[in-house]
This record gives structure tokens, C-alpha cells and sequence, in this order.
């Protein structure tokens, strides 16, 4: 079910004069005079009309070309002799399991088999469909969950599946019974359910250097996945990134393939067990999915499902390394990249899908596809690519196109577009790995229904150990361990969880979580507080850093906000462009005298240059999850006065020394970074760090998508302006101006005007335009809102309901999908006003943020 938003009464604010700044011309001059026309004619005109006009007048701005990187169209046909030779273990096609198989597919229609091939989000599809279409999976995407509860616990979890199982085993007259797969991205535990343990994700995990710590962890995310009804999760990401501008860097281990290599394996064992002929895996094992294949991490300028214009050698000694040992420790499947290589998608290479991984690499396991990956091969959609299951992939991730792709699939097999041997083919390999896994002798599952064991004690130890192992120091002056008795203050967002835990926790990106929704959990601050007062000091928690009794030290958390792919793209690597307001409050505590211990969270190493000057020690503490406590048992000294545990973690991806390195890896021409692929200090071997260079050698301005009015400005590029009578004014909210009143005098628009933007990706990403706003006083009449994309350009959406239904006063959020305006006509590949509200006289609406985010659970188009 649908989070509401907070909405916290506030008094009304006092106003003050504002200017807007001036962002229209020529023919956006004579707006005022054009719109007092419209609005005279007959019939009434509505906010859709205004808009019309509003982007009209937007069209005038002066247009800024974005600057576009072509990739030339190189060799994307491998070389089969060019990769290495290995196998899937025997015990993955011994003859007792293959015999089944082929009992099985006899019995099977062609329906049946076609339906093997398909997998749905279980936000798209019910339990009694499947009658009709007997799928082979279904699968939660991120922020899907049961019943559409994001927020719900082991019980909801598989209590649902469980309800879609009972469907495909049913001995319906004419029906083979084979059980559904269940697939779900556990990728830092099962970080999809209330009250589960979350690991640090992999960017922390491979500072550590532990394969056997990787083994642990993965045993234990399995049996948490089991607990909840799962039996299929799609890990281990073997991707190596190569630019961390990339979104999903931290879904990486580290930026050398050895790391990844030494991690694959013992991550399919700890998922998996060892394969044994015969024998399906042990109780609280669960199948695994090695991914992205392939180069997912070596995309142009880190663009999220971009292209990899690298060599075949490069392809092979870079970002295949991961895939023989996990082959050889028996994944049972392989996931498909969204990327291309040298222009070509994977998902319908055959040469690699084939070719390399299935015959050269001797993979005998099933091949899924991304999420509706398919759809972005060459001549395909969403629902019709049989040029992806004859390049070898054998199961579509079709989540909401499920439908027509089934009935497609079964037209082309029936017409011979699809031969029924690489059918036969796919569905072989899809019930080996069903039947390994258990799933056809799943009477009383030894483990589901275990609940006690999410979040269990040991899994929480465990998380915490890695925690500690994956901190890696930068600097320290001295200060740390924080001394026994010390009077310690902690600031920024030491106390929020769900920061801590970043992308692809409870939602997609992470994001609309608070402590609330981890049962369980120690935040960072908890951690803190428990160690200093175990050593007889004195722990303050405040978020500003304020205080009036002098701290001996200061523990400053901060760090990235969560995000998940493409989201999380940069163009650059500077942290906070131009609103330092994490630089500031460690500059505030140096100022008083107050020594600073700054713990970064980040999902990559950045740019931060300034914030390690203003800091007497610095740490990377990446994104460590649910156990706190584990920053603490590394910068907290005992009560004898002694570390209680050493720094160990080492750079697994080198760190800039300026925002515009781009692509920085070991090994590289001209390699130069600020701190080198495995540096690391400890309290055992310190090192001493001189005054770090504070010239970026970027400017923030170009790389504002998402941002259009936050903190009481309108972040460059954009302009905020007015058309019509419409007047702005500052007022304060939660801080002094950092919130505007637009009051309606007449027909008018409130506008977000700047240079083109692309926005195909936010939209097919599911982003939405959040505004938080607060009526004071209602429309009169119709309010609408659109997007422009230049002349004759625009979709716009009726939103009067939602400011009508808006009690006054009140601060609210609302969301409006960017896949809704696109559907009302928008081009969204050049937006140029992704703002325009437009209403008529007597309207007065405040607002504090208007700003690109992940869309909240069933926010549907408005009117709809």
C-alpha cells in the first residue's frame, strides 16, 4: 500500500517581496496580452490551453546544445577462441535429473513451454492468471512488494508467493504441474523485507579483500530469502566498473577484475551450497544469477545500460573474469545485460549468449534477460523479440509486458520464427535449474516460515563484522580511536538508516525510508552512543552540530543521498557541486576548535578534496546497512584506552584527485589518483596526508537534471519565471526564504525554463515530478500542468483534484509521473520547461521543492 506523505501543520509565513528572474523574450513578451485574450474568448479556457501558450513563451529561451559522445559501431562478433574453455559441474545434468526433464517435456503443450520462457513482476500479474498463461517465474522488481506493500514482512512475503505456487501446481485437466520460480534482487542481503539483515553493498565489500567473509554473507542472505518464501535471487553482480560516474558502481566489488574474480565463486557457494548429482540444494540454499553479462561496468562515460566500445580482449581480461569461476561453482543462471557491446545488445548477441558462455564457457544453466531488456534489441519490443531467444536467452524478464509477449512468443514458435528445438532448448535448462533447486519436491519446506531467522543474531554479527572489515581510512591526524571517557558529539545523518543502507533497500532507490521501517537495526549513531558510553564517555547526537557544552571530538556522517541505476549517473565526481552544505557544518566545528572525525558515506569514491581539509581524520565508510555498530567498533577506543579493532579495509577502486578524472583505474596511461587502488592507513601503519588540492576542475551547472527549485533556489540551469499574472514571493518554511507563494492575479503560469534536457531515461526509469507544496487558498477553477519540449511540443495532465483535495495550510507532496506526460505527447528527449502550472485568478499555492524522484507505490496519472 501507498506511503502518505508527511503533513506536518505549519503556521502561515510572512511574506516577502521577490523578484523572479527575467526568463522569457520576444515572443514570450507579449504573453501577459495573449493570455488575457484566451481567457476572454468563449468557451471557458482551460489550464491546458494556458500551458499551451506558457510553453510557447518557454520555446524563446535561447536553447544550449548538449553536448552528445558518438560511438562508433565497432566488432561486436566474438571470437570463440579468444575465452576461456571451462564447465558447469557435472552434478548440474547427471542423468537422473535429465531423464526427469525429458519425462516432463513430453508431457508438455507448447503452450506450456512458451510460458516456461516468460517471467512477470508480480505487480503486473494475479495468481489466477496463471491458468491461462502458465509462466515459468514471476519475480518483485524494485519497490514492488505483496500486494503492492513495499514495507511488508517475511510472513506477507511468502504468504504471496506462496498463492501464485499453489496456482501452477494445480492438477488441472490437460496441465503438466511445474512449480514457478520466485526471483528477487537480495543483492546486500534480503534487503527487500522489513526486519532483514543488510550487508554493505559490494563497493564495501571489496575493501575488505575477505572471500571467505563473501561465502558467509552469502549463505546467510540465502537463508533469509528462503525464510521469506524465495528460492531465486539475482546475484552475484560480477560487473567490474571502470568509471564510477556509473549509478551502480557500488554494485561492483572493485575496479581490478581480481577482486571479482576471487569474490564469484565463493558468493555462488554461499548462495548455492555445492552441487550434487542427484541431490537438489540443501535446505536455505537458494539459486543465484551471475550478472550483468556482459561489460555492464565498462559503458561509455558510465552511462546505465550504455555501450561498451572496448576491444574483445578487453571484453575477455576485464569484465568476463567473474563468470568462469562462478560457471565452475554451478550458478544456475546467468543474467543478461541491458548494455551493448561495440553497439550490439547483448540480449541479442548470439555469439556471446551462445557461442561463448553456453558452448565455449560450458554454461548449462538458463539465461535470464533484464528487465524488459528484450524490447532494446534491434527490431524488437516489449512484447515481440523472438531474435532474443534465438541469440540464446531463454527466459524474457517481461514484467508488465508478460501478456503480449507470451502470445507473440507462441505465434512465432507455431510458425517456425522460433524452432522448437531452441525452445526445447530453453525450457530444458530452465527445469534442470528447477529441479536442483528443489522446487519440485517442495512439500514442507525445512526453512520458510523460519522467521525468527531474518534478522537473526548471527546475520546481524555477521553484517557488523563486515561492516568494520570494509571501513577504510583516509586520514587521521591523531584523532582517532575516539579516546576512553571522551565527550564525543555526532552530527549529519549519523541516525539515518536507510542513508546508510543506500539503493535497493525496502524501494528501488532506496529512498522514502525511516528508521521506523528497520526492526532490528543499530544506525551509526546508536553504534556510537553505545561504544562511548561502554568507555565511560559522553555521546550527544546533533544533526546541525550545534551544542553548548564543548565536545571533545566531533563524528560528522554524511554522504550520498540513495539512488539505484541510472539515477545515480554522474557527470562528474564532485560531492555536493555548489551547495556544500556538508563541507560547511565541518568547517563550523573546526572554526569552534573542535577536532572532526568525518564518516563518508558514498556509493563510490568522490571528489572531496575540500571536506577531507576540513576534517582531522576521514573515513570511507561506503554503504554499510543495518549494523551501525560496526563504524563504532573501529573508531571507538575500550575503556583500557586501547583500539578495539584496526582499520583493515583497502581502496578497491582508486580515489580522484580531481572531479573530471572520469575513468581512473590501476593500470591505466597516465594514472593519478589521490589515493591509489589498495592504499589504506590503520592505527598499526598511520601515514600522514598534507592539504589536499581544492580546484575541482568542473563546474556544477551542467549536471542538474533533477533539481528545480530546492533549499530556496533554482539550481543552475534552470530559471524559475512567471507568465501572466502570476507573482512570486519568498517566504520561509522549515529556513529563512527557502520557500516561494505563487498568488494568481490572473490567468498565468508558473514556469522551470532552461537548455534542453534529455529525460527518456527518468521516464522509462518511472520518475516522477514530486512537489511540496501547501494550499492557501484554492483554485477557482481548473489547475494544469505540463511539460514542454518546444514548439508544439508539450503534454500536460489535469491536476485539479489533487490541489483541490488538499486540506489548506497544509504541507503535502504529490508526484506526477513522467510516463504520464509522455503519454499526453511529450517529447521527452528535449524538455525544456519541465514546469509549467498554470491556473487562473484567486489561486495561491507555496512550495518548498520541486524535483525529480523515484515514484511512490500506485501513484497513478492524474484522472485517472
Amino acid at each position: 500500500m501507498a506511503r502518505a506523505p508527511p503533513r506536518a501543520r505549519r503556521p502561515a509565513a510572512a511574506s516577502k517581496p521577490y523578484a523572479a528572474p527575467v526568463a522569457c523574450s520576444g515572443a514570450a513578451a507579449s504573453f501577459p496580452l495573449a493570455v488575457a485574450l484566451l481567457f476572454r474568448s468563449r468557451p471557458p479556457v482551460t489550464p491546458f490551453r494556458l500551458s499551451a501558450l506558457a510553453l510557447l513563451a518557454a520555446t524563446s529561451l535561447t536553447s544550449v546544445a548538449s553536448a552528445q559522445v558518438l560511438t562508433p559501431a565497432g566488432k561486436a562478433t566474438a571470437n570463440v577462441a579468444a575465452w576461456p574453455v571451462v564447465k558447469s559441474p557435472a552434478a548440474l545434468t547427471d542423468a537422473a535429473t535429465e531423464a526427469r526433464i525429458t519425462q516432463l517435456m513430453a508431457k508438455m503443450s507448447v503452450r506450456e513451454k512458451v510460458g516456461q520462457t516468460i517471467q512477470a513482476d508480480i505487480g503486473s500479474i494475479r495468481p489466477e492468471q496463471l491458468r491461462e498463461y502458465p509462466l515459468g517465474s514471476i519475480l518483485a522488481g524494485g519497490s514492488s512488494g505483496p500486494n503492492g506493500d513495499d514495507k511488508a514482512g517475511p510472513k506477507a512475503w511468502a504468504q504471496f508467493v506462496d498463492l501464485f505456487r499453489a496456482v501452477s501446481l494445480e492438477t488441472r485437466d490437460g496441465h503438466v504441474p511445474i512449480p514457478l520460480m520466485f526471483g528477487i534482487d537480495a543483492v546486500h542481503g534480503h534487503n527487500n523485507v522489513v526486519g532483514a539483515t543488510l550487508f554493505p553493498h559490494n563497493v564495501g565489500l571489496g575493501a575488505t579483500r575477505d572471500p571467505d567473509l563473501i561465502e558467509r554473507i552469502g549463505k546467510a542472505t540465502a537463508e533469509e530469502v528462503a525464510v521469506a518464501g524465495g528460492d531465486w535471487t539475482f546475484g552475484p553482480t560480477v560487473a567490474v566498473p571502470r568509471d564510477d560516474r556509473w549509478g551502480r558502481a557500488y554494485e561492483g566489488y572493485g575496479e581490478d577484475p581480481e577482486i571479482v574474480k576471487s569474490y564469484a565463486g565463493r558468493m555462488t557457494l554461499g548462495l548455492q551450497g555445492k552441487l550434487v548429482a542427484g541431490k537438489a540444494l540443501e535446505a536455505g540454499r537458494i539459486a543465484g544469477s551471475a550478472k550483468h553479462f556482459l561489460a555492464d561496468g565498462g559503458t561509455l562515460n558510465g552511462k546505465d545500460q550504455g555501450d561498451a566500445p572496448v576491444s574483445e580482449a578487453d571484453l575477455v581480461r576485464l569484465h568476463a573474469q567473474g563468470y568462469p569461476p562462478s560457471i565452475e561453482a554451478g550458478i544456475l543462471t546467468v543474467m543478461a545485460s541491458f548494455s551493448s557491446w561495440n553497439g550490439v545488445k547483448h540480449t541479442g548477441n548470439k555469439t556471446l549468449l551462445t557461442d561463448v558462455l553456453k558452448d565455449r564457457m560450458g554454461f548449462s544453466g538458463f539465461v535470464v534477460g533484464d528487465w524488459n531488456a528484450h524490447g532494446q534489441v534491434d527490431g524488437c519490443s516489449n512484447v515481440s523479440c523472438p531474435q532474443a531467444l534465438n541469440a540464446g536467452l531463454d527466459m524474457y524478464m517481461a514484467p508488465d509486458s508478460w501478456q503480449g509477449l507470451f502470445d507473440n512468443t507462441l505465434k512465432q514458435v507455431e510458425s517456425g520464427e522460433i524452432s522448437m528445438a531452441r525452445l526445447d532448448d530453453a525450457v530444458r535448462r530452465i527445469l534442470r535449474v528447477k529441479v536442483k533447486s528443489g522446487l519440485f519436491d517442495r512439500v514442507a519446506p525445512p526453512v520458510q516460515g523460519r522467521y525468527e531467522r531474518v534478522g537473526a543474531p548471527d546475520h546481524r554479527a555477521l553484517a557488523r563484522e563486515a561492516v568494520a572489515k570494509s571501513l577504510v581510512l583516509l586520514k587521521n591526524d591523531g584523532v582517532l580511536p575516539i579516546k576512553a571517557g571522551a565527550k564525543v558529539l555526532v552530527a549529519g545523518d549519523a541516525d539515518d538508516i536507510g542513508k546508510a543502507a543506500g539503493g535497493w533497500t525496502l524501494s528501488w532507490q532506496g529512498t522514502g525510508n525511516t528508521n521506523a521501517d528497520f526492526p532490528g537495526a543499530q544506525s551509526i549513531w546508536s553504534g556510537l552512543k553505545e561504544a562511548v558510553e561502554a568507555s565511560g564517555g559522553k555521546a550527544t547526537l546533533s544533526k546541525d552540530g550545534a551544542f553548548t557544552d564543548k565536545p571533545d571530538v566531533a563524528v560528522v556522517v554524511f554522504g550520498e543521498t540513495p539512488y539505484a541505476e541510472f539515477q545515480g549517473d554522474l557527470q562528474h565526481l564532485e560531492y555536493q557541486p555548489g551547495d556544500k552544505t556538508d563541507l560547511a557544518l565541518l568547517k563550523k566545528l573546526k572554526a569552534a576548535g573542535v577536532p572532526v572525525v568525518a564518516v563518508f558515506l558514498s556509493g563510490r569514491p568522490l571528489w572531496v578534496n575540500p571536506e577531507i581539509n576540513a576534517s582531522d581524520a576521514f573515513v570511507a565508510a561506503w554503504l554499510p546497512g543495518s549494523e551501525g555498530g560496526g563504524v563504532a567498533d573501529v573508531l571507538v577506543a575500550g575503556k583500557d584506552g586501547k583500539s578495539r579493532r584496526d582499520f583493515t579495509g583497502k581502496l578497491s577502486f582508486s580515489w580522484p584527485k580531481t572531479a573530471d578524472q572520469g575513468p581512473l583505474n590501476k593500470g591505466d596511461a597516465g594514472y593519478d589518483p589521490q589515493f591509489a587502488y589498495g592504499y589504506g592507513l590503520s592505527y598499526a601503519k598511520p601515514g600522514k596526508v598534507a592539504k589536499l588540492g581544492e580546484v575541482s576542475g568542473v563546474s556544477g551547472a551542467s549536471v542538474n537534471v533533477d533539481k528545480y527549485f530546492v533549499s530556496g533556489r533554482t539550481p543552475a540551469p534552470w530559471l524559475l519565471s512567471t507568465a501572466g499574472g502570476v507573482k512570486l514571493t519568498a517566504i520561509d518554511a522549515a529556513a529563512q526564504e527557502d520557500a516561494r507563494l505563487a498568488t494568481w492575479t490572473g490567468p498565468g503560469a508558473l514556469l522551470v525554463n532552461g537548455p534542453p534536457a534529455d529525460l527518456t531515461r527518468q521516464t522509462t526509469g518511472d520518475l516522477s515530478i514530486a512537489f511540496t507544496y501547501r494550499v492557501d487558498e484554492r483554485a477557482p477553477g481548473p489547475v494544469g500542468f505540463s511539460i514542454s519540449c518546444g514548439e508544439g511540443c508539450a503534454g500536460g495532465v489535469d491536476v485539479t483534484r489533487i490541489f483541490a483535495e488538499a486540506p489548506v495550510g497544509e504541507w503535502r507532496k504529490t508526484q506526477i509521473k513522467l510516463s504520464c506526460l509522455k503519454a499526453a505527447g511529450a517529447d521527452m528527449s528535449r524538455i525544456s520547461s519541465p514546469v509549467v502550472l498554470s491556473a487562473q485568478a484567486g489561486f495561491k499555492l507555496a512550495f518548498r521543492e520541486i524535483r525529480l524522484e523515484p515514484t511512490d507505490a500506485h501513484v497513478g496519472c492524474p484522472g485517472q
